[in-house]
Formats: structure tokens, C-alpha cells, sequence
């Protein structure tokens, strides 16, 4: 790639990772980007870096615009490890930069690098810095998603640099949302978004419905919202703005998630009855088996829909390793707004039911009871009463969702 002008002497200067599939934990089957950007104006600025290992390329990127000796600024809008670690290489080749960032990206970046030999200004919300032409305005988000976290609006020229928020995780040889939805779709963009907010930002709903708020209150136009991750959004940036407050708001499908896992197939054999009562009660239903599924996609479904289901064989008295994994790794995530219930096979003893309803219960969700439990292989009988739990379900399902 090269250096890709967004609008009026703002480049995008970031990389493109076409072959990463595990970005800590969370799958990427589409890669990712990572996104940086550089404004050609009386002082040269940079916003934020990019991961090591792709250093070299967003120097040429930055070079094909500009030599980078002449930067006078480099904003860090957030120290992990994908936007920050070239810092060094960036700082050695233009070591007069102010680098101007939070308090707490300051400490933490001080644990990385000898921060000692650069010039570092500590920025807060409603702070300004004129570079020439234009102004920039720092925002503050913290924990949206770390602690540092921060945004940076380009007044004059309309654009929010959002660092994690509104991305995506897509390697694409296109950068903005128009392009994208043109030689690839919008439906597929969309499913991106829900995908990276549910894996990284679903805990912090609230907090982004409070900092939208704030934004909003603050009069900020946007023409054009740039992500550090994946798509820039200059055709519709409302649209994505608007996905995040339904997001935030606990938008789900009426629809259910069947997460299950098995080990000698009694339990997977529950979820097609358990399925089709579901689907004969109005309600749409999929199913997902965990060790057949990454787990940042049983994740994403489980968030798409209102209502979800966990089915989990006994082993030991205990949950199945696979669902006990998937309930802590969601627990994690602080979900709201959902209704579950459970059900699974056991053999001379059970337990694995009444454990996953702890772990729900837990987690703060509204729950459906008793459970479902079958000995060993479903029966004819057996496959009746599972029918008849994924109707009742689906009505509690109904009930649930017309709340919101």
C-alpha cells in the first residue's frame, strides 16, 4: 500500500495485516488493519503508530508524503501493543517530536520505553493543539478500551480519530466505507462491527453511551470517522455512530443461540428437538458447537440474539471444559440484557446443568428454570420434552424481548 489521502492533506499512513488469525484470543478471519495518520500542515503531525513488526512499512508509507524528520508532533491516542510499539523507530528518526498523550498512556508507556529523551506534553479533554491550518481537539475515553484510552477530532476538517472505537477487524485493499460496501457489501461491514464489539467493547456499554453523549453535546461535526482498525467511515458515519448507541442500548434479535458442546452426542442430539420447537414457536434459532466454532464467533452470535441456550454434558459433576471456558471467557464481557436457560445429558450423575446456571446467574442474566436434563441418550419420550423446552423457551424469549 501507500499513503491514501482522506481529505485535504490528511493521509492515511497505516498497514494492512492480511494474514493474522488470533489477535489475543479473538479469531480474525478476515485480518485486520492497523491505522495511522499523518496531516501535512505548518507543523507536521502524526497520529499514533503501528505494530512492530510493520514499522518499516508505515515509515515508507509516511515518507511517500513526507520525509519523516519533519514530523513535529506525534499524538498517541492509545499505548497497546498494535498501535504503539513503533514508537521508537518513528521517535529515532525524528527524536524533536513533542508526543502528546493522557497521564495514564504516559505511565504506561513509560513502561515499555525509556521515555526519559522525548518531549511529552500530557493532554485532557477540551485541550487544543494548532498545528498551522488546523486545529486538533483531544477527548478523553477512558476505558473505551484501556485505561489511556483517548480520541482526536480534526476541527477544521470534521474528522473523529477514534483509535479502537467504530472499528473493525477487515484487511482490505479499499479504506472507506463506500468502497467497501461496493466491492464487497454493507451487510458484511455491519457483521465486522458487531463482531469487534462484542468480543472487545461489550463491556463497556454504558461508558459509550455516556461519551457519545458527551460528543455530541460538544457540537463536533463529522464528516468522516477514522478507526485504528479496519474501514474509515466518510459516506455514513452516523450510521455506525447510530449502530453503537443500539449496540450500547442492548439491541438484540429475537432470536435464539443454541451454544452447546457434547462428548458422545446425547446432548448434541437434544439440540435439533430443542431447535425446532424454537422455530415452530416464531423464533429464529442457531445453533453452534463450541468445539467446531472459535470462540469469539460463539460470541458474536450469542450477542446478536436475544435469548441463548447452553447445553453441556456432565463430566466429572462438572460442566464440559468447552462450555465452562465459554462462560468465563463471557463473563468477562459483563453481557446485559439477555435470557438463557440451560439443559445437557447426563450419565450416573449429573451436576453440569446446575453449575452452568450459576455461572449465568452470575453474570447477572435473566435466567429460565428448571433446566433440562436427559440420562444418557434421548429417548422418543426424551425428544418430546426437549421440543417442548425450546417452545417454552422461545415464548420466555418473546416476553423477554418486547421489554426493549
Amino acid at each position: 500500500m501507500k499513503a491514501i489521502e482522506l481529505k485535504n492533506g490528511v493521509y492515511w499512513v497505516g498497514v494492512i495485516d492480511w494474514a493474522v488469525r488470533d489477535f489475543h484470543g479473538y479469531v480474525t478471519p478476515r485480518g485486520t488493519t492497523y491505522n495511522n495518520y499523518l496531516i501535512m500542515d505548518d507543523e507536521v503531525t502524526l497520529l499514533d503508530t503501528v505494530k512492530y513488526d510493520f514499522a518499516d512499512i508505515t515509515i515508507k508509507n509516511i515518507r511517500s508524503v513526507v520525509e519523516p524528520s519533519k514530523i513535529k508532533h506525534v499524538v498517541i491516542n492509545h499505548i497497546e501493543n498494535d498501535h504503539v510499539t513503533s514508537i521508537d523507530k518513528i521517535m529515532a528518526l525524528t527524536p524533536d517530536a513533542t508526543i502528546y498523550i493522557t497521564e495514564k498512556g504516559r505511565k504506561g508507556l513509560d513502561r515499555f520505553f525509556d521515555i526519559s529523551k522525548w518531549n511529552i506534553k500530557i493532554v485532557k479533554t477540551g485541550d487544543t493543539l494548532k498545528i498551522g491550518k488546523r486545529t486538533l481537539l483531544f477527548i478523553e475515553t477512558p476505558m473505551l478500551h484501556w485505561p489511556d484510552s483517548m480520541m482526536t477530532y480534526i476541527k477544521e476538517e470534521k474528522i473523529l480519530i477514534s483509535q479502537d472505537a467504530f472499528g473493525q477487524h477487515i484487511a482490505s485493499a479499499v479504506r472507506f466505507d463506500d468502497e467497501f460496501a461496493t466491492c464487497e457489501s454493507m451487510s458484511e461491514l455491519e457483521d465486522a462491527i458487531i463482531d469487534y464489539y462484542a468480543n472487545i467493547l461489550m463491556p463497556f456499554g454504558q461508558i459509550i453511551k455516556t461519551k457519545t453523549a458527551e460528543i455530541q453535546k460538544m457540537g463536533l461535526e463529522m464528516d468522516m470517522i477514522a478507526p485504528d482498525h479496519g474501514i474509515i467511515w466518510r459516506s455514513n458515519p452516523q450510521k455506525v455512530l447510530q449502530m453503537y448507541m443500539d449496540m450500547a442500548g442492548g439491541k438484540a434479535n429475537l432470536s435464539v443461540s443454541i451454544i452447546y458442546d457434547t462428548m458422545w452426542r446425547s446432548t448434541e442430539q437434544m439440540t435439533s428437538p430443542i431447535m425446532q420447537g424454537i422455530k415452530d414457536e416464531g423464533v429464529e434459532c442457531k445453533v453452534i458447537r463450541l468445539r467446531a466454532t472459535p470462540m469469539s464467533m460463539a460470541i458474536k452470535e450469542f450477542w446478536k440474539s436475544r435469548g441463548v441456550l447452553i447445553g453441556t454434558p456432565t463430566l466429572n459433576n462438572v460442566m464440559y471444559p468447552t462450555i465452562a471456558e465459554f462462560l468465563t471467557h463471557l463473563r468477562g464481557l459483563r453481557p446485559k440484557n439477555r435470557i438463557a436457560a440451560a439443559f445437557g445429558s447426563y450419565g450416573w450423575g449429573g451436576g453440569a446443568v446446575k453449575e452452568a446456571y450459576e455461572e449465568i446467574k452470575k453474570m447477572g442474566l435473566e435466567t429460565v428454570e428448571p433446566g433440562l436434563q436427559i440420562l444418557y441418550r434421548p429417548s422418543l419420550e426424551d425428544e418430546t420434552k426437549c421440543y417442548e423446552f425450546g417452545m417454552e423457551f422461545a415464548k420466555k424469549v418473546k416476553e423477554y424481548h418486547q421489554k426493549f
